[in-house]
């Protein structure tokens, strides 16, 4: 699956996507290219298009079930009405100020601090 991964990225990236450019991705993601699947990868796919080969495949998997229809979603909060939404403008209403700022040495504004 890396080689094929690979040869995607090398024809993402407008490469040609040879048996040394694939070996070349697969290195520096850290992984060990397999020359003998990278090289019959190359012969499998050479002169043929990789969007086309993208489409034949997705025709021949189009009628294969993929999953579940999944649990459905979570249950949706009910009937409290709006005095849900009112309550909340309450407390937004009822923010406090906070205290006025005080001098960090305990000095008021007077000049005669023991700076």
């Amino acid at each position: 699956m890396q080689e094929v991964a690979a040869l995607l990225l090398c024809k993402l990236g407008g490469m040609s996507g040879s048996a040394d450019e694939i070996s070349a991705v697969i290195t520096a993601a850290g992984g060990e290219p397999n020359e003998e699947q990278i090289a019959a990868l190359v012969g499998d796919v050479e002169g043929k298009d990789v969007n086309e080969l993208l489409a034949a495949g997705m025709e021949k998997i189009k009628d294969i079930p993929m999953g579940g229809g999944g649990g459905g979603g979570g249950g949706g909060g009910g009937g409290g009405g709006g005095d849900a939404a009112e309550e909340v403008k309450e407390e937004e209403e009822e923010v406090e100020e906070a205290p006025p700022a005080v001098d960090m040495f305990g000095g008021g504004d007077d000049a005669g601090g023991d700076y």
